[in-house]
Order: C-alpha cells, then structure tokens, then sequence
C-alpha cells in the first residue's frame, strides 16, 4: 500500500452521523491532495448581506426610532403596540387569515430568538416532537435542549413528487404515537422544497385530529421563484390556537443584522412566549424595532428584482452541479442548495475542512440536517461571481478526493 492510501486509510472514516471523529489540523493536512485552489473566500454557510443592498428606507427608518429616544428604546416586552398593529395588518394580507394585533404577535430578537421562545412555549421534558429530515439544525437541537423526544419524519425532496416529499404516513404515525408538536421549515431549510397545498392541507387535517400544536418557520416565503404558488398553513383550516407562524426581515432583505422576528398566532402561546422573553431579553432592541416599518413596505419592484438575482444565480450553479452529476433539488423558494455529493476517500465532516483549509470555501455539513452525510448545504445568497467560482471549486475538490 502506497504512503498515500496508508494515510487515507488511516484518517478517513464511514462512521454514522453524529460519530464522525474531529481531526486535528495536521490530520487534516496529511489528507491534503495537490495545491491550494485560487479564488476569493465564500462563506456558504450564510448569506453575505453585503451582496444585496437592504430596502432603501431602512437606515433612516432606524435613525429615525434612535432620535425619537426613550420610547422607542423601552418597547413593550412583546414589541412596539403600533408596530404591531402595522405587522398584523400586513401579515393578514400576505397569509390570508386574520391575525390579533394585541393577543397574537410578538417581536423577537431574530427569527432564532422566535424559535426558541416558540419551542420552550410548547415542549417540556419527555414531550415527543416531530421534525423533518432534512429541516433547520436548530429543531433538533433545541428539542433536545429542552429535554424532548425527537421523532423524525423523512422527506424524499429528491424523488420528484408532488411537492416537498414529505411521509405523511410517518407523520400522522408520529401523531398517533403522541407527539404534541410539529416544527417545520417551509420553503425547507436546507433544499428550498415548497410544500405542495396538498401536503399542507394534510398536515392541518392531521394536526386537527390528534391535537398537535404546529410551528411554521416560514422565513423565506417571500422568496418564490419561477411563479411558485405558496399555501400557509395558517389559512389551511387549522385553528389559530394550534399553530405559530415565524417570519422575519432576514437574507431575503438583507436586514439580518437587525435582529428582528416576528412570531403570530396562537394567543396563549404568545403570551408565555412574552413571559420567557421578559426574562431572558427583556425585549427585541427598541430602535431596532422601527425597520419593521419597511417590511413589506419595499419600493415597487424591489422585491421582484430581489428573487429574479437570486433565481439568477440558483440556475447557474444548479448547471454546474448538474453537470457534475450531484443530484440536487431545484429549489422553488428561498437561498440554499443542498447537492449530494459522490462517494469519497474522506470523511464528510474531513472533506468540509479540506474545502475551508484548500479551496477557501465554507459550507455546512449535510449532517446537520439529518442522516445525510453526503450532502452540503449552500446559501447561494452571494455575489454572483464568487459564488460561481466556488462551486466550481467545490467540485474540482470533490474529483480529488473522489473514491
């Protein structure tokens, strides 16, 4: 056996998720095959604000809350009042169901910040949560944190059925065995899967028959492409007192550095949601608050620009993947790609670090998604350019390294 192939075999690993084994940076460097790449540095792992510029009206919007001074500062714990009431107005119209300006909604430090409030509200030790597979990181971790079971649910966001794929079967299976909530992404974190009205339709039905509160992250649902009909679930038939709605201005705005969530929906879940948060934040930033007056507020065809840029860039690399032969979903909404990537002489969690170390690209193992250790996730939310020439990278590394 060649030195090489002794190194491979030593350092690279098929563990299961979960057990893949944190190399140090001269085991890294053992694996090392050729030179370093050249290209700019891309942080796929987010979205780089900086590439789109935020509504025009922003800024002053957040001057203008810091001249005002104190009572802008000191919000109520749930939020500004009169924001609020601008938030359900808006937020009635975008999702088709009513919304309570002063019993169902409550601003939050980031749409993170709205998630973790939403998930405490609802799950207590021992309680049976269902997630998607693959979905947002943070449901699984924070069922965790807050003691829960997780009982996941597979979506088949690569088999080209009607909508997102998901197992309705294991869903409903989930219900009857006792879960008493259901957290889901939809556009999907991390493929850009929409689900279908079909899906959603089933999911409020189920979730009426056995009782489960549902938390609807729906950060990116501003972001459809190519005409993609969306369908909230909120005005799907499910009562209000079983689902919280989260959204945000976040990438799809360029306005993630403000921090700011909004969450709507079941009254008595908002009102703890307020009790966690008089504790843990007081409030989100007062001055802050004042952005969300733009929000849905954008200049006439700001946000059609928006997604036609984003689209844009989604269809070029989806070409570049395509011809590599990565499976990979075409994403109907939002920012991420998640290709699947060929069998290698390394570990997935190794040949991230060797993209970071040789190729000056970061992205997020598939891993963090669910039982997908093939898979990168990509916030294709970047200069055009750049993110062009990583991609092209990631699949020169990926024929190095290829088994």
């Amino acid at each position: 056996m060649s030195s090489l192939a002794t190194k491979f075999a030593a350092l690279s690993t098929d563990n299961a998720p979960g057990q893949e084994v944190r190399r140090s940076d001269a085991d890294i460097r053992a694996l090392m095959i050729g030179e370093a790449l050249p290209g700019r540095a891309v942080d796929f792992s987010h979205g780089d604000v900086d590439a789109f510029p935020p509504p025009p009206d922003a800024m002053e919007r957040f001057a203008e809350a810091v001249r005002i001074g104190g009572r802008q500062a000191y919000t109520e714990y749930r939020g500004s009042a009169d924001i609020r009431a601008e938030l359900a107005r808006r937020l009635e119209a975008f999702t088709g169901a009513p919304v309570s300006t002063d019993a169902g909604v409550i601003v939050t430090p980031g749409t993170q910040g709205a998630l973790f409030l939403a998930m405490a509200a609802t799950v207590a030790v021992g309680d049976k949560v269902a997630i998607v597979q693959p979905d947002y990181f943070a449901n699984r971790k924070l069922v965790q944190f807050f003691g829960g079971e997780v009982v996941p649910i597979a979506m088949d966001y690569l088999g080209g059925g009607d909508g997102a794929g998901l197992d309705l079967s294991a869903l409903e299976a989930a219900f009857v065995a006792g879960a008493k909530v259901f957290v889901f992404s939809n556009p999907n974190n991390p493929t850009g899967a929409v689900y279908s009205q079909r899906e959603i339709g089933r999911i409020a039905d189920l979730a009426k028959r056995y009782g489960v509160t549902v938390i609807a992250d729906q950060l990116y649902s501003r972001l459809c492409y190519d005409g993609e009909s969306y369908t909230h679930i909120r005005a799907s038939g499910l009562p209000d007192e079983q689902c919280v709605t989260i959204m945000g201005p976040s990438k799809t705005e360029s306005l993630s550095g403000y921090r700011l969530g909004v969450a709507f929906g079941a009254p008595a879940i908002i009102d703890r949601m307020e009790k966690l948060q008089a504790i843990v934040s007081l409030r989100a930033a007062g001055y802050n608050q004042a952005v969300l007056r733009s929000w849905f507020k954008e200049p006439a065809g700001w946000m059609a620009r928006r997604v036609g840029e984003h689209q844009g860039i989604r269809d070029e690399l989806l070409a570049i993947f395509a011809a590599a032969g990565f499976p990979t979903r075409r994403p109907q909404a939002g920012s991420y790609l998640f290709p699947t990537l060929p069998a290698l002489r390394v570990a997935p969690l190794d040949f991230t670090r060797l993209l970071r170390q040789q190729a000056n690209v970061i992205v997020t193992p598939g891993t963090e998604f669910g039982p997908h250790p093939r898979s990168i996730r990509l916030n294709f939310s970047q200069d055009r350019s750049a993110a062009l020439d990583a991609a092209r990278r990631i699949v020169e590394m990926v024929e190095r390294y290829r088994r």
